[in-house]
Parts: C-alpha cells; sequence; structure tokens
C-alpha cells in the first residue's frame, strides 16, 4: 500500500469520525436541560426590551423555530463551510469569538508542551539509565506526585502562596498587558507551572518504562562495546526505539494540555482563552459556539493521529503501510 492512498485513507476517515462527534454533540445539547433562551430575555428585559419579542428573536437566531431535522442539515452545512454562527452570549460571529481567545490559549499551552515533551523525557531516560539510585526514587516520587495532585486545586494553593501570600505573581490574567512584555510573563509563570506538571509527570513515566525496555538490550551492549559513548548509545540506541509507542503518549498530551487541562486552568485564573470560551458556552447553552470548539480538538486530534503514523514509519522502517 502506497503512503498516498493511505493518507487518503485516513482522510476519508477523519472526515466520518468528524461528523460522527459533531452529531453527538448537536444531539446531547439539543436534549440537555435549559436552551439559553430565559437567559436571552432576561438579559433584553433588564435593558428595557420585550420579553416576548425577545424570545422570538433568540429562536430565529438559534433556527429553533425550525423542525430538528432542518436546524441538523443546517449545522453539519455551516460547520463544513466555515459558516460557524453567531454566538448570542458573545454578540459576535463565533469565528471571530475563536480568533480573539485561542492566542491566550496558546500563550501558555505552547511553553507547557515544550517544558513537558523537554522535562518529562529527559527525566524519564536518565532515570531509566540510573535506575534504583536516588535520583530514581525521587523523579519517580515526582512523577506520582504530578499525576495524583488535582490541577484545580495546584492552582488555587500556588495562587495562595505566590500571590496571595507572597505577592510575587497576579492571583489572575488581565489583559491588555501585551505579548512579549514581563508582565504577560508574569502572569503566565503560574498557568504554566500548573499545566505542566502533570504532563511532565506522565511523560517521565512512560518515557522510564519504555527505555527500560532497551538499556540491557543486545544491541546496546554491542554499542557499548563498539565503544559509544553514553550520549550516542542513550539518543541513538535507547531514545530512538522508545520513541515510537511515546509517539501515541505525545498526541494524547498535547490535547490534553491545550483542551482538557485549559479548561481546568483557564477558569482557576481567569484566562479568556479556548477552555474558557467552550466552558462558557456550555453553561450558557450557546449552541453555535459550542459546536465550534468541539470541532477544533477533533480537528487536532486526527490531524495528530495521522502525524503520528506516518512518524512511526520514519522512526522504525519495520513498520509498513501493508500491514496497517
Amino acid at each position: 500500500m502506497s503512503m498516498q492512498w493511505y493518507v487518503a485513507r485516513r482522510v476519508a476517515w477523519a472526515v466520518v469520525a468528524t461528523y460522527l462527534i459533531l452529531s453527538i454533540t448537536f444531539g446531547l445539547l439539543v436534549v440537555a436541560p435549559g436552551d439559553g433562551q430565559t437567559a436571552f430575555a432576561f438579559k433584553a428585559a433588564t435593558q428595557g426590551g420585550d420579553v416576548d419579542e425577545a424570545r422570538e428573536t433568540f429562536d430565529e437566531i438559534t433556527g429553533r423555530d425550525e423542525p430538528m431535522l432542518t436546524r441538523y442539515k443546517n449545522y453539519m452545512v455551516n460547520m463544513a463551510t466555515l459558516n460557524w454562527g453567531w454566538s448570542y452570549t458573545r454578540n459576535q460571529p463565533v469565528l471571530t469569538a475563536i480568533t480573539e481567545a485561542y492566542p491566550y490559549s496558546l500563550m501558555y499551552a505552547l511553553p507547557a508542551t515544550l517544558i513537558s515533551i523537554v522535562f518529562g523525557y529527559a527525566i524519564g531516560l536518565y532515570s531509566a539509565t540510573h535506575q534504583y539510585t536516588l535520583t530514581d526514587y525521587f523523579g519517580t516520587f515526582t512523577a506520582f506526585f504530578g499525576i495524583s495532585i488535582p490541577n484545580f486545586w495546584f492552582g488555587i494553593m500556588l495562587i495562595l502562596v505566590f500571590a496571595v501570600d507572597l505577592n510575587w505573581l497576579p492571583s489572575y490574567y488581565q489583559t491588555g498587558r501585551g505579548i512579549w512584555t514581563f508582565a504577560n510573563v508574569k502572569q503566565l509563570i503560574l498557568p504554566i507551572i500548573v499545566l505542566s506538571t502533570g504532563a511532565i509527570a506522565g511523560n517521565m513515566r512512560y518515557s522510564r518504562a519504555e527505555a527500560l525496555e532497551y538499556v540491557h538490550a543486545d544491541f546496546v551492549k554491542t554499542a557499548r562495546a563498539k565503544g559509544a559513548d553514553d550520549w550516542r548509545v542513550l539518543v541513538r540506541h535507547i531514545f530512538r526505539p522508545a520513541l515510537v509507542p511515546l509517539m501515541t503518549i505525545l498526541v494524547a498530551d498535547i490535547l490534553g494540555l491545550l483542551f482538557a487541562g485549559a479548561y481546568i486552568t483557564e477558569v482557576v485564573f481567569q484566562i479568556p482563552g479556548l477552555g474558557l470560551l467552550s466552558y462558557k458556552a456550555i453553561v450558557q447553552q450557546d449552541t453555535a459556539l459550542v459546536m465550534a470548539t468541539t470541532l477544533i480538538p477533533v480537528f487536532i486530534a486526527i490531524i495528530g493521529n495521522l502525524l503520528q503514523d506516518i512518524a512511526y514509519t520514519v522512526l522504525d522502517p519495520r513498520i509498513d503501510y501493508g500491514g496497517r
């Protein structure tokens, strides 16, 4: 099987998977209690508007005055054509809301991802090559601590210590401070620490476990006998074969950092990113915004797994497309 045919099949399956997930999300939103109409009418009433007229306007904006099948069809077509609708809670197009939110998520999620990959894999490899030493025990303890501690509690504790008691860092995120400024870096330190702690622990555990399979392998002993230095043995003969299964963890790690962890982190630190945007959209039953923010992690997951499988063949020539 050629690489082009394999990629084409995966892309076709990506379309089907995206369609199924969006359909399930739409169905859950339809049967969920509350529809946001009351909040919309209440907002109109507080501004001196007519409540009944506000309810009718809400139904027209959200398409609730149309049959269910028509609404479903319109949503699917709009998703495919990037016409993701209007967010009534933010009073702006959905694409505009996402465009304004995603830079805030990237500002702390990308550094946290890089930190978790570099430190997690480095500590795991060092721990595997120095098994049963004090450093190995300390790394294992750190990993269990990072995995076990809840992110929201850890974030609150960091705020209490470094923001309230010591007054070293801000307790919540404030917009309007620029991107490449020292003030912005200061208020991103705590979110990065919270987001990367659990990921470092997970990467450390998996990389240590995978590396231990090759530390005492015959080809590693042969490389050492031929005079290969420790760095070459670690990178070329231990890390490279261990990286094949670690690619799966890497994709899951990025997804967890950008979306699952973003919900908790952005709510705790009030960062106006995609996580907080999606959370508010779900609470306020903003269907158009929920559908759009659902599509983004789905798209990243599908593309990430596709790139991951292609990377398998680069890292391990024994894997081919015909066996998939």
